[in-house]
């Protein structure tokens, strides 16, 4: 993570890589990451917790092979520009079994349909904040508008009363991500 790089740090205190934006860097999360979940990510290259940490969100996350089925949704709804563009970001990612517990003809429908596709993943989207295991606690607003519900403590995190966080506190250049077993759907 940015953190915990070996750069060097400068005059301020703080080390970020050339690709970070300075705002993101400031702001990033002090932690590690949790879950069982987190033993899937791959332990070298731009898909590791290291790749990612210097990598805008989406772009992050294509890296990922825990994240596939998120990428090409993502990708088909056109919203990878917006990601990647967003100062800072709390993303709520569906794992790819998230994905499988949808049914297969339910799941090629929306991914045909752009407008609810986009409603969805934009549901998965806190803008304007890297928000720690603690702050995410709570309601907080979707770039969708409309409210997610995150429970628990520590490591035992839930959204919207189905959703567990099964790898939270990953970091990207301009992101907190908190992978999730289950898809949220908004009302």
């Amino acid at each position: 993570m940015t953190a915990c790089s070996s750069s060097t740090p400068t005059a301020s205190g703080t080390s970020a890589p050339a690709t970070a934006p300075t705002s993101a860097a400031a702001t990033a999360p002090v932690g590690e990451n949790f879950g069982t979940g987190c033993a899937a990510v791959p332990k070298t290259g731009a898909g590791s917790f290291q790749g990612m940490s210097g990598a805008s969100v989406a772009n992050a996350a294509s890296a990922n092979p825990v994240l596939s089925t998120l990428v090409a949704a993502v990708k088909a709804a056109g919203l990878v520009d917006t990601l990647n563009s967003l100062p800072a970001a709390t993303v709520f990612a569906p794992s790819n079994d998230a994905f499988a517990k949808i049914p297969a003809a339910d799941l090629k429908k929306v991914l045909a349909d752009k407008a609810m596709l986009t409603k969805i993943l934009t549901y998965h989207v806190i803008a304007g904040k890297k928000l720690t295991p603690e702050q995410v606690i709570g309601m907080q607003t979707t770039v969708e508008k409309g409210t997610v519900d995150v429970t628990g403590s520590g490591e035992d995190l839930t959204v919207n009363g189905n959703a567990k966080v099964i790898c939270g506190n990953v970091q990207t250049a301009n992101a907190t991500v908190y992978i999730i077993d289950t898809v949220l759907m908004p009302k």
